[in-house]
């Protein structure tokens, strides 16, 4: 008997409706950054904020929400909840999934928190088809979190800067079985573990509790800036290509009949760059200028944009792509349609 297809049965997103523009980015940097240059050079315009209400539980839940609208699905129909949001959130050793499970009504669900930074919704994705596949008691898996790690953010410091487009929502997305459609094909994960300790919040864990003393610094750093930096240059792309390699390998295909690419924010000129080597045009993707980088988020809101504009159809075969600090880096191919 062969494997049982998996599709995507929805998506949803949750965006804050207030925005941080290029022009209070530069504000923010004391002026080290000029507005044209976090517009142009980092590829923001604007970047969605969250407000006191909307915490990284609580966008999880309200793009979920929206998810099963898409989907037109009963709740209590989803068998597992992977929470693939961010460690920040509302209150620390709570379980996200959990909450996000009780809100919607999943009450015949199970769930369980992941993370992997940045890859956390394509590991995810891998995650839930092996499970899809291997056990006949789950049909049907939502995936589903939010990230507003920009809390942490200290513009002051350049050595950020690579991160200063990091903004807030919440993002979902439903995986079943034998859908007959919208398929997730093969995916493929790196990792450099050498990067574990390069970037992070210093203060606030056991290593360095917090203090009334030290409470303002408590902010995202480079660790080890150097190391970080030098091996990046030396494996980052080349990594991120073999992940596209071996997920078209995986899924029988080869990365030449790739029609769309949603990719997280980086940088515009490496985003360029991405779409050259693989041979596709700016058309082919989605460049979330304003949007910025909402973590783990930028896959789901990059297929539910190009749905919506035609970028996506019937047919079309989209490749996810991600990489998160840690440093990992991974890709996901979909085939779209029946």
């Amino acid at each position: 008997m062969g494997k049982a297809n998996i599709g995507i049965a929805g998506i949803g997103t949750y965006i804050p409706k207030t925005f941080m523009t290029a022009k209070e980015i530069s504000q923010a940097t004391n002026g080290t950054w000029s507005e044209e240059a976090v517009a142009d050079k980092l590829g923001i315009i604007k970047k969605p904020i969250a407000g006191a209400n909307e915490g990284t539980q609580e966008m999880g839940y309200l793009a979920a929400k929206a998810c099963i609208e898409n989907a037109g699905i009963d709740p209590a129909e989803i068998d597992v909840v992977l929470c693939m949001g961010e460690e920040y959130k509302e209150y620390p050793l709570t379980t996200s999934a959990l909450y996000i499970q009780n809100k919607i009504g999943a009450v015949n669900a199970w769930g369980v928190d992941l993370q992997n930074r940045c890859c956390t919704t394509v590991t995810a994705i891998k995650m839930a088809k092996d499970m899809l596949e291997a056990d006949d008691d789950i049909s049907m898996i939502l995936i589903a979190g939010g990230y507003r790690n920009k809390d942490y953010l200290d513009y002051t410091d350049n050595n950020l800067s690579f991160m200063y487009n990091l903004a807030d929502g919440g993002g979902a997305i439903l995986l079943k079985k034998n859908l007959g459609r919208n398929r997730i094909l093969g995916s493929h994960i790196i990792a450099d573990a050498s990067l574990a300790r390069t970037a992070g919040v210093e203060i606030g864990g056991q290593a360095n509790p917090i203090t009334p003393s030290n409470i303002e610094e408590a902010k995202l750093r480079l660790m080890d800036a150097q190391t970080m930096k030098d091996r990046l240059n030396q494996v980052s792309m080349q990594n991120w290509y073999a992940c596209i390699d071996k997920a078209f390998e995986k899924s029988g295909m080869t990365k030449s009949e790739m029609d769309y690419l949603a990719i997280l924010h980086i940088k515009r000129s490496g985003h360029i760059a991405m779409l050259k080597d693989l041979g596709l045009s700016p058309e082919q993707s989605i460049y979330l200028e304003n949007y910025g980088h909402l973590g783990q988020i930028d896959q789901i809101l990059s297929l539910e944009l190009a749905l919506k504009e035609g970028k996506v159809k019937d047919g079309s075969v989209v490749c996810m792509l991600s990489a998160g600090i840690g440093y990992v880096w991974a890709a996901s191919v979909i085939k779209w349609g029946a």
